[in-house]
């Protein structure tokens, strides 16, 4: 059962105001970016039949009110036609309302996991956290945190095509251990193609490593040539003035060095 905590010191007298969904305005720190179309509908559907049964929690700001918790609430309220929404007002500053905006969304479970590892990455950003302390507030542990960091390396283009081709967290972590973003996009178009499951994902990557890493080793078999000193060019030259000289062609050799460069000049005479 779960228990309900009141924050008593942030609700102004505890009690339930009725405000003009067109009063309110999104909160900044919203992780979310994408609401499930059909489930907004579905609520919309049950606000008109039932009306809104939780009320939302707002901020005063000036003559209008900043949403802190209950975005999808507001949403499907206005879907609705609703002309007002029951809200309890915080006395939170704006960054007690941000964070606790962050912390609210980052414990649902339906949130986008780029989603949650971005609103991760800003709440350790804004707010100066570690990971350790981002952890303990959301319930997490420290290892869970990093994990969803390291979904952000991967650039929004891959983060995009992961989306559109609906693959999971677990997809998106195989695809971090091939470091070329054309490699992963190509990966990607494959995995979506045949439909792989993670563990097959895994495998067909794991196949994509070995397999560069044959190329590249098949490069460093091919043989290279690596002149240390000049001066072996040099004995070179020397050696084929030597020779023409003992087989009696007249040769003149000068040769002169600065610190930038060596100028050599061969004279080399026609007829006796």
């Amino acid at each position: 059962m779960l228990q309900r905590i009141k924050r008593k010191s942030f609700y102004k007298n505890d009690r339930v105001s009725y405000i003009s969904v067109h009063s309110i305005e999104p909160n900044p720190a919203q992780p979310r970016r994408l609401f499930d179309p059909d489930g907004l509908r579905e609520l919309a559907d049950s606000i008109r039949e039932n009306g809104v049964l939780q009320p939302i929690t707002v901020r005063s700001c000036g003559n209008k009110y900043v949403l802190v918790a209950g975005e999808r609430r507001l949403r499907a309220s206005r879907m609705a036609g609703l002309g007002e929404i029951p809200c309890i007002i915080t006395r939170m500053d704006e960054k007690q309302s941000s964070l606790i905006a962050l912390v609210e969304n980052l414990q649902r479970c339906d949130l986008d996991f780029f989603e949650e590892a971005e609103g991760i990455r800003r709440m350790i950003h804004t707010y100066g956290f570690s990971q350790e302390e981002a952890a303990r507030k959301l319930g997490k542990s420290q290892s869970a945190i990093s994990n969803k960091l390291r979904l952000l390396r991967l650039s929004p283009r891959v983060i995009k095509e992961i989306s559109l081709n609906s693959l999971t967290e677990r997809h998106a972590r195989a695809l971090l251990r091939l470091k070329n973003e054309q490699q992963q996009l190509t990966a990607i178009k494959h995995i979506a193609e045949k439909k792989y499951n993670v563990s097959q994902t895994e495998e067909y990557i794991e196949k994509l490593i070995c397999r560069n890493a044959d190329k590249k080793s098949a490069q460093a078999r091919k043989p290279r040539y690596i002149i240390k000193d000049v001066r072996l060019f040099l004995n070179t030259i020397t050696r084929a003035i030597n020779t023409m000289r003992l087989s009696g062609v007249r040769t003149d050799f000068f040769e002169e060095e600065d610190d930038s460069a060596i100028y050599m000049r061969i004279c080399i005479f026609k007829g006796a």
